[in-house]
């Protein structure tokens, strides 16, 4: 029985769909009762715990033959980068206080630098809090979410146009489906077993333009859809309409920064993964 964390969002329910695609038996960690309903009928084990409680999550882990993790999206926080660095301490307590014999963390390409990377920089933290820990740790280090093009569905379908802040238009970047990380999740849980820390970077099955992204979308929808490259002047005012506090359009104007200068990418020497997910059928799978 593996423990799984995140499945109120994307990716812990693309862990736990895997798993259970595979006949394994899952516990879900989830913050309130209600939320883990539809788990509990599809079969799985419900833990109610706050991922900020060391002995709750400890208790949650407990008895697992695996878990996966992730740092919360702390958006509504004054700072991130500090609630990252707590989130880390208390995974590395309830590592060691529940014995699990190996866990998963969700991580991001760029995670290995200390800076530069804006928002990523919060995966860093986790990482650096996580490194000590005798347990078994594989960070999965994933690339550019091929989800993260949904934020601009309504332009796309509206105005036929996929609005980008990653450019040149033509070029390629690495991007990965939210199911392509769930598989390899549940790869890295059910798999051999490893000693001390691991590190999996964490791509599709091929680089992407987000003209090619464009073009996914006008195929599906049956008209044309254009790349627009979104002036890098533009983005404040962009993420501040979408309720970003200051702090955290800094940090992923950062984060953009830092893609587009190559400075967040996979680190050399790291286990290299590829998804299966072309780009069509996850563009299919967001407009639904």
């Amino acid at each position: 029985m593996y423990a799984i964390a995140g499945v109120s969002g994307q990716t812990g329910a693309a862990v736990a769909d895997a798993l259970l695609a595979a006949d394994e038996k899952i516990r879900v960690i989830v913050r309130r009762p209600e939320a883990g309903a539809v788990w509990a009928a599809r079969g799985a084990e419900v833990a109610v715990a706050d991922l900020a409680d060391v002995a709750a999550l400890s208790a949650a882990l407990r008895g697992s033959a695996g878990a996966f993790l992730l740092n919360p999206p702390a958006y509504a926080v004054a700072d991130p980068f500090a609630a990252a660095v707590r989130q880390g301490e208390v995974f590395a307590a309830a590592i060691a206080a529940s014995s699990v014999p190996r866990v998963v963390v969700l991580s991001s390409i760029g995670a290995q630098h200390p800076s530069g990377s804006g928002i990523i920089q919060t995966t860093h933290s986790v990482e650096q809090a996580l490194r000590a820990t005798a347990t078994p740790v594989a960070f999965l280090r994933a690339a550019y979410f091929v989800e993260n093009w949904a934020n601009v569905l309504p332009a796309v379908r509206s105005d036929g146009v996929l609005p980008s802040f990653l450019a040149p238009l033509e070029r390629a970047f690495p991007m990965v489906a939210v199911a392509d990380i769930g598989a390899a999740a549940a790869e890295l849980l059910r798999g051999p077993a490893w000693q001390a820390r691991r590190v999996v970077e964490l791509a599709g099955p091929s680089e992407v333009t987000p003209a090619q992204v464009a073009a996914a979308f006008g195929q599906a929808l049956g008209h044309p859809v254009s790349a627009l490259a979104v002036p890098r002047e533009q983005w404040s005012g962009i993420l501040a309409a979408a309720g970003f506090s200051p702090r955290l359009i800094e940090a992923f104007v950062a984060m953009y920064d830092g893609i587009l200068s190559g400075h967040v990418a996979a680190e050399p020497g790291n286990e290299h993964r590829r998804g299966r997910t072309p780009i069509e059928d996850s563009v299919r799978g967001l407009l639904g």
